[in-house]
């Protein structure tokens, strides 16, 4: 999957459907699950002892949501819209928004086999 920790995306279905951007905070199983701040957050229960709570109680804590349900806001266009991989003149590997072209980042550094003469 080609979005990342850091990247803003937008909830596109589920209980937590918005039109907001919020922050992705994790990446599970190779980039298939994805944790996103405030969203599926869930009570878990925990005995007493537990070392982020001593006392026991519930705990709310966000659970991953499948990549699928998500989908990358470019903050240049405004939008959600899908990423690309392309080579920039120098060789380098980058992200970019297929709706407005923008790059979203370095994926690797330069190779001097990409570069464009």
């Amino acid at each position: 999957m080609k979005i990342k920790k850091g990247d803003q995306v937008l909830v596109t279905t589920g209980n937590d459907k918005s039109s907001t951007p919020r922050k992705v905070t994790g990446v599970v199983d190779g980039g298939r699950k994805l944790v996103v701040q405030g969203v599926n957050v869930v009570q878990k229960h925990v005995k007493r002892g537990h070392p982020k709570s001593p006392q026991g109680g519930r705990l709310a804590v966000e659970m991953p949501i499948d990549a699928s349900n998500a989908v990358y806001y470019c903050d240049s266009c405004g939008k959600g819209g899908r990423l690309g991989y392309r080579y920039t003149d120098e060789g380098a590997k980058e992200r970019f928004c297929k709706k407005c072209g923008t790059s979203a980042g370095a994926v690797s550094p330069a190779k001097a086999k990409y570069a464009k003469s």
